[in-house]
């Protein structure tokens, strides 16, 4: 006879169900061939879609020659090939962007000419049809520049900084392009900048890395919040305002051209297309921009363990899932220190994401890095340092033939879709019946109904039950992971007789969890294929699962609110109450294994790695090993070597089992060594900072009584950024001159 409960595997198995183990993620080079540009100086890369990369202009620093060439690079064919393109063709230019916008065009803007003009116009390609546009544009045209940003939120084209006249003034200003009228807003002092990065989240316009007035690589980051912001949110207002090219910056009086009424039309650009003629006939006047409107911050990083040094490598500065990526990457053929960082524009918190020496070969010079628009994949594209062997030159090869794939969602990046600011940035109720809720707005009414008795109205008809949480602990594991105690039923479904041996019933079986069999159906691929195939324990209406409560429960909320993250802190205390803790995550990371469900496993990546911490490190590192996710498990031990002082004082280091106690002892290299705090303070080593190169690239630190391992570093974000998580600490409030 069935006792009416289904029991499920209790750990991954050795069989067809476990997802295949893999190789820690490299990237792999790839060489492209057909008409492959130059190495082309300030040219524009931009990712179209459709696996095809655009790139137009640039500076040839070899021939002196500026050009306005179209080419497409078919990352599938790995070909270059020239575009015949159509229309009003724009002249030659360096130092332009070039925004994907609507998903088929390239909005180009400014740049500089072969006569070192700097430029003010708009030129649109249909990718389609090759064929380029000037609308024809409205209010206060720009000042002309090179070198600055530009990106499309909302219908406009926000422009930051760059270089502008004869002496190449640093510039200091923003101001947008409405896409809807093709007409400018007026334009207003942020921060001097130049090739720098910009992006739009989270209501705010942020610029990163670049240059400023002084010329040197700057560790700022700033930002312009404009929500409620009338002059962003509406549509541009502008007056008599005018552009003098020749104005000077140092003495941040700049001047704002404009078309008076009755004058002959410039169109977009204030210059014939081809030419490197500037038309002067816009009326000139002088005025000091006011700064821009909304709260302006910054925060300048002084030191972190994981702070990028902007003085080495070259830098190539992105956004993807609410994240700044810094791409550090070899700017000579020494080993000098590179990686891939993300600074979590949330929390203001530095990671390493991967070790340079991981992904750069120091044998490749990268001179441009583009991502796809949901920033799950980027490319880097450059050349060999060498020559190589068809060379008949005998000289290196300078041209962009090379093209390295880096997937970000191998490094725990969900990408913008699938990022919690994607759902907030909706700006409408979460739901009609919930007004307010960290979740998605069907997973935050769902939410009410789960685990409540079917008396209560909420209509669950199913019962999940689960091993008692005080009965699980991680000494009682054994070495292959499974409970030792548990169900040795080797498969994934057994049979009505393993299922009537199962101690699911005993005084280990947890309180049950009431759910609904549709939404489980729906959700969960191992489930339907149990209701599909109509088994009799599955008429029982019941199942126990042998994994601990609080993981199992978590598991089931995830079926319903398709979250595994934390609640804010304005959150209820029902939401906090039932979002999982670090190590229900870490735990359903190994369930997501089991079941083959990669969503689940890549939004447990994403929050582990997010907030790892010394309490959970040496846990996240054994969870990481079961479920075979090799990055995770790597990144978690290096930072159990970087604070393995504390590390080894935490609970979970001392109930892990002695296979990956010494697996995970086994990452410091053979001449590695354990530093006092004391000598590890005499080399500078007590904020973090790696003195090995062992599995980790790490040594271990503060191994006497006296001995610890510090994270501190120092941040500044409007005298407000005070010890943030061990990584920030004090204010400085120099920098925030316009806050």
């Amino acid at each position: 006879m069935s006792t009416g409960t289904y029991v499920m595997s209790a750990s991954p198995l050795k069989g067809s169900r476990r997802r295949a183990a893999c190789e820690p993620y490299i990237p792999r080079i790839i060489t492209t061939l057909g008409q492959r540009p130059a190495c082309l100086v300030n040219a524009s890369v931009t990712y179209v879609g459709n696996e095809q990369i655009y790139a137009f202009g640039g500076f040839d620093q070899y021939t002196d020659e500026v050009y306005n060439h179209v080419l497409r690079l078919n990352l599938a064919a790995r070909q270059w090939s020239l575009v015949d393109n159509y229309g009003d063709i724009p002249g030659v230019r360096m130092g332009h962007t070039a925004c994907l916008w609507q998903g088929d065009k390239l909005l180009v803007y400014a740049g500089e000419n072969e006569h070192r003009i700097h430029l003010s116009d708009v030129v649109i390609f249909d990718i389609k049809t090759a064929h380029w546009t000037q609308p024809e544009i409205s209010g206060p045209i720009p000042r002309g520049r090179a070198r600055h940003s530009a990106v499309i939120f909302d219908d406009k084209l926000f422009v930051c900084g760059g270089m502008s006249g004869g002496e190449n003034n640093v510039l200091d200003d923003i101001c947008f392009l409405d896409l809807k009228t093709w007409t400018w807003s007026r334009t207003w002092r942020f921060v001097s900048r130049y090739d720098h990065a910009s992006w739009v989240w989270g209501g705010k316009i942020w610029i990163s890395g670049g240059m400023g007035e002084e010329m040197e690589r700057t560790n700022e980051i700033w930002w312009l919040d404009f929500r409620g912001t009338p002059a962003f949110e509406g549509g541009p207002t502008y007056g008599t305002m005018g552009s003098d090219d020749g104005q000077a910056l140092g003495e941040r009086n700049q001047g704002y051209g404009y078309v008076p009424a009755g004058a002959p039309p410039l169109g977009s650009t204030g210059y014939a297309a081809n030419t490197g003629v500037q038309s002067n006939s816009a009326t000139q006047i002088q005025r000091s921009a006011p700064v821009a409107p909304g709260a302006i911050s910054s925060v300048k990083f002084m030191s972190s363990p994981n702070l990028p040094m902007q003085g080495v490598g070259s830098h190539f500065h992105v956004f993807s899932s609410g994240c700044m990526l810094d791409f550090v990457t070899p700017a000579t053929n020494m080993p000098l220190e590179t990686s891939l960082s993300a600074l979590d524009l949330d929390s203001l918190r530095w990671q390493k994401l991967a070790d340079g020496k991981d992904l750069f070969s120091p044998q490749y010079r990268w001179h441009y890095c583009c991502l796809d628009p949901d920033g799950t994949q980027a490319w880097l594209l450059g050349c060999p340092r060498e020559q190589r062997a068809n060379n008949p030159n005998g000289e290196a090869e300078e041209y962009l033939s090379d093209v390295l794939p880096i997937d970000l969602r191998k490094f725990g990046l969900l990408g913008n879709k699938m990022s919690q600011e994607a759902r907030l940035e909706q700006r409408v109720p979460t739901s009609d019946t919930h007004s307010s809720s960290h979740l998605s707005a069907i997973g935050a009414d769902l939410a009410r109904t789960f685990n409540q008795p079917p008396e209560s109205g909420s209509g669950t008809d199913f019962i999940i039950t689960a091993q008692r949480d005080d009965d699980y602990q991680m000494e009682d594991l054994s070495e292959e992971g499974s409970p030792s105690a548990t169900v040795t039923s080797p498969t994934i479904m057994p049979s009505a007789t393993e299922s009537s041996d199962s101690s699911a019933t005993n005084s280990n079986t947890s309180q049950p969890i009431h759910v609904h069999r549709l939404i489980l159906s729906a959700r969960w691929p191992h489930f339907s294929r149990l209701y599909n195939a109509q088994m009799s324990e599955f008429h029982t209406k019941r199942m126990y699962i042998p994994e601990p409560y609080p993981a199992v429960k978590a598991f089931l909320y995830y079926l319903y609110t398709d979250s595994i993250s934390s609640p804010p802190s304005t959150a209820s205390s029902a939401d906090f109450a039932a979002a999982p803790s670090l190590e229900d995550v870490s735990n359903l990371l190994v369930m997501s294994n089991i079941y083959d469900m990669p969503r689940l496993r890549h939004l447990c990546v994403n929050r582990l790695v997010r907030d790892l911490d010394v309490q959970h490190a040496a846990l996240i590192f054994d969870r990481a090993s079961t479920a075979q996710e090799d990055w995770l498990k790597r990144r978690a031990a290096s930072f159990c070597m970087t604070h393995w002082g504390r590390i080894v004082r935490t609970s979970a280091f001392r109930t892990l089992k002695r296979s990956a106690m010494l697996e995970l002892c086994e990452g410091v290299d053979a001449e590695g060594r354990v530093v006092g705090g004391d000598e590890l303070e005499a080399v500078g080593g007590l904020g973090g900072a790696r003195l090995g190169s062992g599995m980790m690239g790490g040594l271990w630190g503060a191994g006497r009584k006296r001995g610890r391992v510090g994270s501190a570093g120092a941040a500044t974000l409007d005298g407000e950024v005070e010890d943030v998580e061990d990584t920030t600490e004090g204010a400085d409030d120099e920098g925030m001159e316009m806050g």
